[in-house]
């Protein structure tokens, strides 16, 4: 199996933190946790809503950036930071993720007060 990274370029938030957007290993793209972050991976404070799908949308440039679309997803791990935000999480989760949904944990009060929203995703991108 090789070992690629597959996302850089202008449509990628950066991070100053050491860890890869994403990589390609196999028939698989391993997308690394996506926060509500500017281009240059500032964060951006927001309300739930507001940092939950400027991180979706942050993981859907990395996933078509690699050639494929959030309805190839196997797996998505997501980081809620409060029960409070649970059922609006669900309803804006719906609207990225089609079914039959790929497999999916949801953990809460994780984050600490730095974040409101996390998510990663392993894609399918084999043919």
């Amino acid at each position: 199996m090789s070992k690629k990274i597959v996302v850089s370029g202008e449509n990628i938030p950066k991070s100053h933190l050491p860890f890869s957007p994403g990589i390609v290993s196999g028939d698989y793209l391993f997308v690394s946790g996506q926060a509500s972050v500017d281009d240059t991976g500032a964060i951006v404070n927001d309300t739930f809503e507001g940092e939950c799908r400027r991180s979706f949308e942050n993981l859907k440039r990395i996933v078509e950036a690699a050639g494929a679309s959030l309805d190839d997803a196997v797996q998505v791990r997501n980081y809620v930071g409060k029960q409070e935000y649970l059922a609006e999480f669900n309803a804006i989760y719906r609207e990225y993720f089609n079914a039959p949904y790929p497999a999916r944990t949801t953990l809460i009060g994780c984050l600490g007060d730095l974040l409101k929203f996390e998510v990663d995703v392993v894609i399918y991108v084999g043919k």
